[in-house]
């Protein structure tokens, strides 16, 4: 069983920034790819950015240029960076490990952007 604990959010300032973790239990974090989504009241949960066992990364287009994911295998921990934040990125962030059967999913961590 894996469990993913998200922790980083909070209320920030248009322009700000954030760096967001999603810590793993268990021993299989290192095998799988990992991600960031998000979902914003009313909309459908969205991809915001992937990263492969091996360190390959995919990102939406609203994020590209402003986030960066990325991951410590040793620590079984996932980050995402997000910089020069805008009001659109308020939204409930989850963090997903993407087994090839099964998908598990943290409780998510809320970032609110605003002034």
């Amino acid at each position: 069983q894996v469990q993913l604990v998200e922790s980083g959010g909070g209320l920030v300032q248009p322009g700000g920034s954030l760096r967001l973790s999603c810590a793993a239990s268990g021993s299989i974090f290192s095998r799988y790819t990992t991600g960031w989504y998000r979902q914003a009241p009313g909309k459908q949960r969205e991809l915001v950015a992937t990263i492969t066992r091996d360190g390959r990364t995919n990102y939406a287009d609203s994020a590209k240029g402003r986030f960066t994911i990325s991951r410590d295998n040793a620590k079984k921990t996932a980050y995402l960076q997000m910089n020069s934040l805008k009001p659109e990125d308020t939204a409930v962030y989850y963090c997903k490990l993407d087994l090839i059967t099964r998908a598990y999913w943290g409780q998510g961590t809320q970032v609110t952007v605003s002034s």
